[in-house]
């Protein structure tokens, strides 16, 4: 196989990967924050199935003092959401996303992020939504938080 033949192949296999993850990552954060939606208590952590998978701000865990830098912030202005997450990010420790969720489970937003950027994300609510919004912002080292907020 010719260099630029097997450049092609690993170009495209490294695609399909990361497709692939991003795809898990949102259909993990869906099943997650719908789960939660569902049981009385709506934070993840507090409820004992979710204790070491997903961190809060209340709940969190073996990553208590990694809290200021991995929770998310959630901002509302009408129905423009922002949500931010005050990480340094560098190759070996970063923010891979954010996810942006109903208070029906239902995924309003994603955003993938590299090494190279800022953990920022915006998000546009439908028209008319009232209720619960669920932030989750993934970290490479210190795994998924789950912050709410009320429109």
């Amino acid at each position: 196989m010719s260099h630029s033949l097997k450049s092609s192949h690993s170009e495209k296999t490294a695609n399909s990967r990361r497709t692939f993850l991003k795809g898990a990552l949102s259909a993990a954060t869906v099943a997650t924050v719908a789960s939660v939606a569902t049981t009385s208590n709506a934070l993840a952590s507090s409820h004992a199935s979710m204790a070491g998978i997903v961190y809060t701000k209340k709940n969190p865990g073996k990553w208590a003092k990694k809290v200021g830098g991995h929770l998310p912030s959630i901002t509302i202005e009408g129905n423009k959401v922002t949500v931010n997450t005050d990480h340094g990010m560098s190759a070996k420790h970063y923010i891979v996303r954010h996810t942006l969720v109903s208070k029906d489970g239902e995924t309003l937003g994603a955003k993938t992020f590299t090494p190279d950027d800022d953990a920022t994300s915006s998000y546009t609510l439908p028209d008319g939504y009232k209720g619960t919004l669920y932030a989750s912002s993934f970290c490479n080292k210190h795994d998924f938080w789950l912050a709410e907020s009320k429109v």
